[in-house]
């Protein structure tokens, strides 16, 4: 029984994210403080396993976990924004509040449109990560 409850839960994160069966997604930043359900949840509904940074591939979608003291993220968002589809999307995950490693919400806010991208959600991600939902925007996009 517990494991149906933990599968349901699972399907939910990657609901959130807006995974759909057949997309191809990319994950960043993995580190072994990452969460390991959110991954499990993504890969069994996309129904492949999640490409490295190395991949040369569009994706449908990035994962980006992100910590305080990861770097640039105007030019991790920039470089991450390389292989995405047109209408492709990127998940920055942070940890929450009081984890170590929290990024405050203003920092992505302010580096998404300096690397071309809008902010368009927020959602929390398990138990300890939360996550910003970043797209090209649809001004840009009709300019292709």
């Amino acid at each position: 029984m517990v494991a149906a409850e933990d599968a349901g839960r699972q399907s939910d994160i990657a609901g959130k994210l807006g995974v759909e069966p057949g997309m191809v997604v990319q994950e960043l930043g993995w580190d072994t403080d990452v969460d390991e359900a959110v991954r499990d949840a993504v890969e069994e509904r996309a129904g492949d396993d999640l490409l490295d940074e190395d991949a040369v591939d569009v994706v449908d979608l990035v994962l980006m976990w992100w910590r305080e003291g990861d770097g640039d993220l105007v030019d991790a968002l920039v470089d991450a924004g390389g292989p995405l589809a047109e209408s492709g999307v990127i998940w920055v995950l942070t940890p929450r509040t009081g984890r170590p490693g929290h990024v405050e919400p203003s920092e992505i806010a302010e580096a998404a449109p300096t690397a071309g991208l809008s902010q368009t959600s927020n959602v929390s991600v398990g138990e300890t990560w939360a996550g910003a939902r970043l797209v090209a925007p649809k001004a840009a996009k009709s300019r292709r």
